[in-house]
């Protein structure tokens, strides 16, 4: 049998008895799918599957999601991460509602000219919507491919894009597109893993030539690692009552539109003091003016929390204040609570979007942490 042939009929034929069941397959809004490609985006499917469903019920429409406040979007985004698919999303669908009268693009090329959409999205979007015959190209499709066809090419390079996509598509089903799409990605994430894939019982292993000769373990091949930059965060918790003070992240760095506490950032983690007193006199050097501190007491320091971004390992301290008097005007505009917004923790909870990092300290210090 004609190899692509063989990989295409023995890919399909698995596909019909191996159904993984989830809520955007055979969907043919264009909308729902774009949105679940976008959510699902260097996440697990097991982690973006309830936030799909949240977004589903809150914004039905795409005409909904663009009239969504932004603050309210990043809410229900929180605890997902990589924060500018959401603003992409917003963007987009304000796009879509407004420039385009609210009917999502329906060639290729136009949804590949979307913000925020790639061309894995938009094969996506193009196959499952409108049966289109474009190849999806996701790392398990990557995968799939440099192990049953052998190939070197590190698949981190654009030679490799250029070379897998015209593999993918050459091998796509041009009468089943999305059925072929899906079987793709499903083999891909459940049959043929990074590690521990079902090689014994693997439909494709007579010609999988990584099979043949030993190389399942070393394929695919990619030319560098990426080295993640480091970065320390000592976040002051400033607590007057039942409120306390956080910030708008602003800017082009992580976290953009989230909101944290008033921070000093370092490269590295320095040594911070560890007695009670010894704390508050460095803050009191380290976050204020000369003589311009209002009087408090440091209550709790937490551990360290430390959270994984695609290019920065995070770490931070939470140091939490007790401000025994009620701010001055005067101290309100300079800093630390220059910029500030006075919220009530249980406001902070329930309707501002953090950093993961941040809700995790938030939780657990709502459980188990003790003070001091």
């Amino acid at each position: 049998m004609h190899l692509p042939l063989f990989f295409r009929t023995q890919l399909l034929s698995w596909a019909a008895t191996h159904v993984r069941p989830m809520p955007w397959k055979g969907e043919r809004d264009p909308y729902k799918i774009w949105l679940s490609e976008i959510i699902l985006q260097q996440t697990r499917v097991e982690q973006g599957l309830p936030y799909y469903e949240k977004f589903v019920a809150a914004y039905p429409t795409v005409i909904h999601l663009a009239a969504a406040p932004e603050d309210e979007l990043f809410k229900l985004w929180e605890g997902l991460g990589y924060y500018s698919r959401a603003r992409n999303l917003h963007f987009t669908a304000k796009h879509i509602a407004g420039t385009l009268d609210g009917r999502f693009p329906d060639t290729y090329d136009d949804i590949r000219a979307l913000k925020g959409v790639g061309d894995y999205t938009a094969a996506a979007i193009a196959s499952f919507a409108y049966d289109l015959p474009h190849a999806v190209l996701d790392g398990n499709v990557y995968r799939v491919l440099a192990r049953f066809f052998g190939i070197d090419t590190p698949t981190d390079t654009p030679a490799a894009k250029k070379e897998f996509t015209r593999l993918a598509n050459e091998l796509l089903d041009p009468e089943r597109p999305a059925a072929f799409n899906q079987a793709m990605m499903d083999f891909g994430a459940t049959h043929c893993t990074p590690q521990q894939p079902k090689c014994v019982t693997c439909p494709l292993q007579s010609k999988c030539v990584a099979f043949q000769t030993g190389r399942v373990n070393e394929l695919p091949l990619k030319s560098k690692s990426l080295v993640k930059k480091e970065r320390f965060f000592c976040y002051a918790v400033f607590n007057a009552g039942a409120d306390t003070f956080v910030q708008k992240r602003t800017g082009k760095d992580i976290w953009h539109g989230l909101f944290d506490f008033p921070a000093l950032e370092w490269p590295a983690r320095p040594g911070l003091p560890e007695t009670r007193t010894e704390m508050e006199v460095w803050l009191r050097t380290q976050f204020f003016e000369e003589n311009s501190a209002p009087a408090f007491t440091v209550t709790h320091i937490s551990k360290p929390y430390r959270q994984t971004l695609t290019h920065r390992q995070v770490t931070a301290v939470f140091v939490e204040i007790h401000l025994t008097d009620d701010l001055s005007a005067e101290m309100l505009a300079m800093k630390p609570f220059s910029g500030t917004l006075r919220i009530s923790k249980a406001d902070l909870k329930k309707n501002i979007a953090v950093p993961r990092l941040i809700d995790w300290y938030l939780q657990d210090k709502a459980g188990t942490l003790s003070l001091f």
